[in-house]
């Protein structure tokens, strides 16, 4: 039987991904104006983003405690062996609530061979863990080899973005009110990454088109063997920039292959519209 690889929402990979890979998806939640929908099952993220710029803040919340309990109980049950591949704990409590249940489950159920991992990751660099794992797990590779791989691409996986807005960010604490107000009036554009789970600034660039070819820079100093490699693209209801953006890593780099995505509901409701991420290996193999 094929080890079962189950993920959560801020992977920001497309219902059809879970469909036709047989990936169990945990949504997580998102609320607009009171109302509480499940991302990617209920909610699609251009309703977020056009939320967001009509003013609403929307509010994520992690995924379901009684639907972790459920499905795990039903592995249990069916002697099911699984990965659950998680969002970084460092930026949702989805990973310890799922810790917690498996905890409760294995009480009743002592043998269940469930494994949970802490990626690290977010966004399409939390998705291209998943993708890999789901593509080992279909091809029947033993769970040893599938958690090997989904540890080393979540502790070699970069993450590389820029927001449209510096208010969306602070918002959400990121940034502060007075260095977003002074963005807008400079058009400086933040570039972040993620640093051990945590969303960190490390640089600002005024212009648009100078903060992307500062992208490519970056890429370049930190990518490995960049033409072996897939590399992702996230945006946020941003499609035109991502084409751009994806057109320069082709010329510059000519990888294996470029995979754009939406930036999902619930990790959209925290960067706001605009968002360009590009999500790639700091190392190839070990």
């Amino acid at each position: 039987m094929p080890v079962k690889i189950l993920a959560d929402s801020a992977c920001d990979l497309p219902k059809s991904f879970y469909e036709e890979k047989h990936v169990y998806l945990f949504p997580l939640k998102v609320e607009i104006n009171e109302q509480e929908y499940e991302d990617v099952k209920t909610i699609d993220p251009k309703t977020v983003y056009d939320a967001i710029r009509s003013g609403v803040v929307p509010k994520t919340s992690q995924a379901s405690p009684l639907l972790f309990e459920e499905v795990f109980t039903e592995m249990a049950e069916k002697n099911e062996d699984g990965i659950y591949i998680a969002f970084s704990s460092e930026l949702s409590g989805t990973y310890s609530t799922a810790v917690m249940i498996l905890d409760q489950v294995k009480e009743k159920y002592p043998n269940f061979q469930l494994t949970i991992v802490d990626t690290k990751c977010a966004s399409l660099g939390f998705g291209l863990v998943v993708q890999e794992a789901a593509r080992l797990a279909s091809n029947n590779a033993a769970k040893e080899k599938i958690l090997e791989d989904v540890l080393f691409r979540s502790q070699h996986m970069e993450h590389i973005f820029t927001v449209e807005d510096l208010d969306y960010l602070a918002k959400g604490g990121r940034v502060s009110k007075a260095s977003a107000f002074l963005g807008g009036l400079l058009n400086i554009k933040p570039i972040l990454n993620m640093e051990d789970g945590k969303l960190v600034p490390i640089e600002k660039i005024r212009g648009k088109k100078k903060v992307y070819r500062r992208l490519i820079e970056i890429i370049n100093e930190r990518g490995s063997n960049l033409q072996e490699q897939v590399i992702g693209i996230s945006h946020a209801d941003n499609e035109g920039s991502a084409l751009e953006v994806k057109a320069m890593i082709e010329e510059e780099f000519h990888p294996k292959e470029i995979y754009i995505s939406s930036i999902g509901s619930a990790i959209g409701a925290h960067t706001g519209p605009g968002t360009i991420s590009i999500f790639f290996l700091n190392q190839l193999s070990s």
